[in-house]
């Protein structure tokens, strides 16, 4: 064999190893995508707040998530696969909720995102995720505008358009209140729309908003806005925002000799508006879709579970809601039997007296939910006890 046919047979066995070489690595790459797309896990990321000033809503949410997740993966996990949750901290600041929710997507690669607890974020985060294709289930977000940004968007909490006129109606029937000092925080969706919502609710209810005031959320100083209450003597103060600054209006309000109690909703529910209030914020309520007290079948079983897991702790809303938000994602994709979110979205939109343990929930035809029961918190004791449990009706 001369020298120029050993060349060009070394040049062909080249190009042939090359070419070899070229197909493998594009079936890996193929089989690396396939993976990636199907998964070994179903990645599922937490939207909230781990540090900053609603950790409070956070750090629950979480809790919640991962217990849901532990006992679905316990029992063989969704469609022969294991939930991993991929946790972020959005220190409560939209401009974060938005980058990690990026990165959620794009890096991490999941299925659904659950959170954030609270309206304004939620509304950050929903446009985000459904131009991805991402469910979004906020386990918090009570506030209207969220769910119409689109089909992948959904929320398990008890809508304060549910839940406001039904404590008015108890108001006014059984304690008798009729006149309202309302407080806004003007720089805070969630408390905005809840004003509006008890404004509206309260139109032909015999109850008469007698002051409605602003406050910004970071504000120390109340003095001004209960000194225009305390003139109006109010029955009762309504303040759509926050329990940081709920416990500085109630101080405020006992230095002035102002007796009306403080409602809200579950922006108040926490234990640092005691914490931070003291005596100051006894007989305050809060209307929210969970109590441990009066405890259905499932929410007794997951209470138990939580006190063996916390060192005795009870369970509050935020823990139940990020349990129920896991376990309505696990329902759907189920009944789905697909972990795609194009798919079990739809499933997710049908879902029919779920059995939570936050209560019993219905997604509706425009993917809002309708629960029961609500339950009234009042702080007694220096501590969150039900006060009421007043049915919702389910159609």
């Amino acid at each position: 064999m001369n020298f120029k046919k050993i060349a060009a047979l070394l040049m062909a066995g080249t190009l042939a190893l090359a070419l070899t070489a070229g197909c493998k690595k594009k079936e890996e790459a193929k089989s690396g995508e396939a993976s990636k797309a199907s998964g070994d896990t179903i990645k599922i990321g937490f939207m909230g707040a781990l540090t900053g000033d609603v950790a409070m809503f956070g750090k629950p949410t979480l809790e919640g998530m991962k217990m849901a997740a532990d006992e679905i993966n316990a029992t063989g996990g969704v469609n022969g696969k294991k939930i991993e949750i991929v946790e972020t901290d959005n220190r409560g600041d939209k401009q974060e909720g938005a980058s990690v929710a990026q990165k959620l997507i794009s890096r991490d690669n999941v299925v659904a995102i659950l959170g954030d607890p609270t309206t304004g974020i939620s509304k950050v985060v929903a446009p985000i995720a459904q131009k991805a294709g991402v469910v979004l289930l906020s386990a918090g977000a009570t506030g209207p505008g969220l769910v119409e940004i689109g089909d992948f968007i959904f929320r398990n909490t008890l809508l304060d358009s549910v839940a406001i006129p039904a404590c008015i109606d108890y108001f006014a029937k059984d304690l008798n209140y009729k006149k309202v000092a309302v407080i806004t925080s003007d720089n805070n969706d969630y408390s905005v729309g809840l004003s509006q919502t008890f404004r509206d609710a309260a139109k032909g209810k015999g109850v008469e908003i007698v002051a409605d005031e602003k406050v910004k959320d970071g504000d120390k100083d109340f003095s001004a806005q209960v000194t225009n209450i305390k003139a109006k003597k109010p029955d009762v103060i309504f303040f759509s925002g926050y329990y940081t600054e709920a416990a500085l209006i109630m101080k405020e309000a006992r230095k002035q000799g102002l007796k009306a109690n403080m409602f809200g909703g579950d922006g108040l529910f926490s234990p640092e508006l005691i914490k931070l209030g003291g005596d100051a914020v006894e007989g305050s309520m809060a209307a929210l879709g969970f109590s441990p007290e009066q405890a259905s079948p499932e929410t007794a079983k997951f209470i138990e579970a939580f006190k063996k897991k916390f060192n005795g702790a009870l369970p509050g809303l935020f823990d139940a809601q990020g349990y129920d938000g896991m376990m309505m994602l696990a329902d759907a994709m189920k009944r789905a039997n697909s972990t795609d979110p194009k798919v079990f979205k739809d499933a997710l939109a049908k879902t029919k007296d779920f059995k939570g343990v936050s209560g019993t929930i219905t997604i509706r035809p425009n993917r809002e939910p309708i629960k029961t029961p609500l339950c009234l918190l009042e702080v007694k004791g220096g501590k969150f006890v039900l006060k009421a449990k007043v049915p919702v009706k389910m159609d």
